[in-house]
């Protein structure tokens, strides 16, 4: 009981983020803090001691690309009642600059620009657009969350909840490979060649292990986990990698979709063992949806949902269930041996331990038979305690209303690419009951996040300037006028699944985005 009276990240080290609770305001209609007006007289100063001054002034700090901003040129800093927005002009001294709000940040970037590396090798008519349905060949169900890749590169994505998917080829690369892997199945390959138009159905044939009884039931499940953690570092890498991936997150009220953001990301992924660096995240270019008006009695936040997702990565932030210190107070079964990407996997349930009092977790981890890599993680925390971690979700509540977690589920699943393995994919799944305190009706939100993967690099890796990471708490906020399929050009991105789609589409809101 210790360790639940103690440090809640302790308990569970992977839950990162948290909930905020609000009502609806009035703060969207205030003035933009860059046409408040302001007097200035420094004198002439360096451009960046002209940002620096501003931000004591306003509390808002700056967050710009270096080669947009001469931090060193002398600039005159001596105005009288003049908006933000003019004094930056005439510090900055450029028209080609754009300025968005993001929390307490000022975001300069170059409006209209877009510089993910991808832009100049993967732009322009000749991009091709393979998208399609990935469906088990028997029964014909979608597959949620499979696995597309590049055979011969780090590129690839993951189907959404109905199976579908889509990925951007750049024909001018040499001639490669669609690869399909789903857990139990046959891996599917289809050559780029052979693929004629842009739309695929992709089958998919259920393998079954031939694996006796026996040697199941004499596996040790805990050996294997331990094999599993104790392969990290060889499995995993000692070098740091560059990930792009595509990031989103939402909450629905009452079946109805109350906020939706998503966002392309630039990820320095740090080593995963001798290293004392954590991942950084850069936002290229993200969107935001609110849904919510002065009649909401009550709207929910989802706060540090990017930080969340790389904390979700259990090889490097190991899982509760696989850290030596707590799993005594877990049980393990080996259930099956399943086929994963013409490999094989171990099948382990675990789940806590009668005599345990503490919100702990069950579910099944996949881990590869020959090399212990972890291939994939679903869990979720065991409901009859999980009461006990209001107070660690919800932060900011209402007075008025009680809150509390009903349902917290996650995936995570792991890519093998030149024997070694890459973080994939992130998903998490969470339900959230409120009522107003002394009125029986309750209201009920669901809560998601999703991380993909969509490509990964090797070479030149090097951490971000400490100006260019994202601010993990981000709001996005420039508007554009709907839900344009084409916003993301070149960059892969996930489908929405049906429900969201309608959703988006029924909505008569404005989207808002930066762009950097």
């Amino acid at each position: 009981m210790s360790r639940f009276n103690g440090n809640i990240w302790s308990l569970i080290p992977a839950i990162a983020f948290l909930l905020l609770l609000s009502l609806p305001h009035k703060a969207e209609c205030q003035t933009s803090i860059l046409d408040s007006t302001y007097t200035f007289s420094a004198g002439t100063v360096k451009t960046g001691d002209a940002l620096a001054i501003i931000s004591r002034q306003t509390g808002y700090s700056f967050t710009y690309d270096s080669r947009l901003v001469d931090a060193s040129r002398d600039r005159e800093m001596t105005f009288t009642n003049l908006s933000l927005r003019s004094i930056l002009k005439n510090i900055l001294f450029s028209d080609s600059l754009q300025y968005s709000i993001i929390d307490k940040y000022i975001i300069i970037s170059r409006a209209d620009r877009f510089t993910l590396k991808q832009a100049d090798s993967l732009r322009g008519p000749e991009i091709r657009y393979i998208t399609g349905n990935i469906y088990d060949s028997e029964t014909r169900d979608m597959l949620p969350f499979a696995t597309v890749a590049l055979k011969n590169r780090g590129r690839g994505t993951v189907s959404n909840k109905n199976g579908e998917f889509g990925l951007k080829i750049n024909p001018g690369i040499s001639p490669d490979t669609l690869s399909f892997s789903y857990l139990g199945y046959v891996r599917n390959e289809i050559s780029l060649k052979s693929i004629k138009g842009n739309t695929i159905s992709v089958p998919m044939l259920r393998e079954y292990v031939s694996i006796p009884e026996i040697i199941i039931r004499n596996q040790i499940p805990q050996d294997i986990v331990n094999k599993a953690r104790n392969m990290v570092t060889r499995n995993y890498g000692t070098t740091p990698a560059y990930m792009t991936g595509f990031y989103r997150e939402g909450v629905i009220k009452k079946n109805q979709l109350q906020t939706y953001s998503e966002a392309i990301l630039r990820i320095y992924k740090s080593a995963y063992s001798g290293t004392l660096y954590s991942d950084q995240i850069k936002v290229y270019k993200s969107r935001k949806i609110e849904n919510t008006g002065l009649s909401d009695t009550l709207t929910v936040r989802l706060k540090a949902g990017l930080s969340s997702s790389l904390e979700l990565d259990g090889a490097k932030n190991i899982f509760d269930f696989m850290s030596p210190e707590t799993m005594p107070e877990y049980r393990y079964r080996m259930t099956d041996i399943v086929s994963f990407d013409n490999e094989e996997a171990y099948a382990i349930d675990f789940e806590q331990r009668d005599d345990v009092d503490l919100p702990l977790f069950k579910g099944t981890l996949y881990i590869n038979t020959s090399d212990y890599g972890i291939l994939d993680a679903e869990f979720e925390l065991n409901k009859s305690f999980i009461s006990k971690l209001k107070d660690s979700f919800v932060t900011g509540a209402v007075h008025g209303f009680n809150t509390w977690p009903v349902s917290v589920k996650y995936s995570i699943s792991y890519r093998k690419q030149n024997n070694r393995y890459f973080l994939s994919h992130v998903r998490g799944d969470l339900v959230f009951t409120s009522d107003r305190k002394k009125i029986f009706f309750s209201t009920q939100f669901r809560v998601f996040f999703e991380l993909a993967i969509t490509e990964t690099e090797l070479e030149n890796v090097s951490r971000f300037d400490r100006d260019e990471l994202a601010p993990v708490h981000s709001i996005f906020s420039k508007t554009i006028n709907s839900y344009d399929p084409l916003f993301w050009g070149n960059q892969d991105f996930l489908k929405p699944e049906d429900n969201l789609l309608k959703a988006l589409k029924n909505i008569n809101v404005k989207l808002q985005e930066f762009s950097k």
